[in-house]
């Protein structure tokens, strides 16, 4: 077996919310105080990492987690309209049926993941980190390392995002670079992550 844990994002990379963030981005926008942006515009942002999209709408750091909880209370009134990506059901149930372990570490809230998953899948998800930074995903790595005793070589961090990369290379764990996530595989690529996939069924090669 190549990998015995398999940790995922969330948001990009199991769920399909990216167009519900573009749906909302001027609403936080005007809540918090940074710019807004032209919706058709939007897909463009994928081609940057969040710092950068930080940077372009004027968002400090210290507001971040102010926005992140604003989303996060908007999708929780809104999580019936997204859905996960097509097989990640079967994805899920396959990776356990072959004893890889799985875990999610996500900025989003506990609540909204689980109810997105649903209560088949949410039972098969052996550890959530939730509600966590999205640059303070190495600790929450390193919780789940610590509670399954896996070692780094036989974990891999699957996301959609130049952050979660980073985390994943913090604590020594390989990353898995999806192509339906918020950032484009062109700007993840640019990082050498360990493993790319084009689509949810891909992942299943990980065992």
């Amino acid at each position: 077996m190549k990998y015995r844990l398999a940790i995922f994002d969330f948001d990009g990379t199991l769920a399909d919310s990216f167009p519900f963030f573009v749906q909302v981005f001027n609403q936080l926008a005007e809540q918090h105080g940074f710019k807004t942006i032209d919706p058709d515009l939007a897909p463009t942002f994928r081609h940057y990492n969040a710092r950068q999209i930080m940077k372009q709408v004027g968002m400090p750091d210290w507001k971040l987690p102010f926005v992140v909880k604003s989303f996060t209370s908007l999708m929780r009134q809104h999580a019936a309209s997204i859905a996960l990506f097509e097989d990640v059901d079967d994805l899920l149930l396959y990776l356990v049926s072959r004893d890889v372990t799985l875990a999610i570490v996500s900025s989003n809230s506990h609540e909204n993941v689980s109810r997105i998953l649903g209560p088949a899948n949410t039972k098969l998800i052996s550890q959530f980190e939730c509600g966590v930074s999205i640059f303070g995903k190495p600790a929450r790595i390193q919780k789940v390392l610590k509670k399954t005793g896996i070692p780094c070589r036989e974990v891999i961090y699957i996301g959609d995002q130049v952050a979660d990369l980073e985390a994943a290379r913090k604590e020594k764990v390989d990353f898995g670079a999806v192509s339906w996530g918020y950032e484009t595989i062109e700007s993840l690529r640019t990082h050498f992550p360990e493993e790319e996939f084009d689509s949810v069924a891909a992942i299943r090669r990980i065992v």
